[in-house]
């Protein structure tokens, strides 16, 4: 088994730490603190942590924050950051107004 994924180990209690109010994942506003309790809860992948917090899945898709929630979660793991399967990431996506695609579509029957 896998030494990350094994859930039968003791990675010690949780330990509040000064910066853990600190604001890791810009876009959904999760902290350090947030990331260090789920991995704590049992959330021990970045595929888990993203689901669970919504970490990577605001509009930059884990661009500016990625790298932040692989340390975190790697060192209350303690294991190296290598060691953590990548989440999948994503194109980052803009809001489209649906006025948009309605002009789209007029155009494509104008085509036809």
């Amino acid at each position: 088994m896998n030494a990350v994924n094994d859930r039968s180990r003791d990675i010690g209690e949780f330990i509040p730490a000064a910066d853990d109010d600190r604001i890791i994942c810009r876009c959904e506003e999760i902290t350090k603190g947030e990331i260090r309790r789920a991995v704590h809860d049992g959330m021990f992948t970045l595929t888990e942590i993203r689901r669970y917090l919504r970490t990577g899945m605001g509009l930059c898709q884990g661009q500016t924050c990625s790298r932040l929630v692989k340390g975190i979660v790697a060192k209350e793991l303690g294991v190296s950051p290598a060691d953590l399967e990548p989440a999948t990431s994503r194109v980052p996506m803009r809001p489209i107004e649906m006025y948009i695609f309605a002009n789209e579509a007029k155009e494509d029957e104008a085509d036809a």
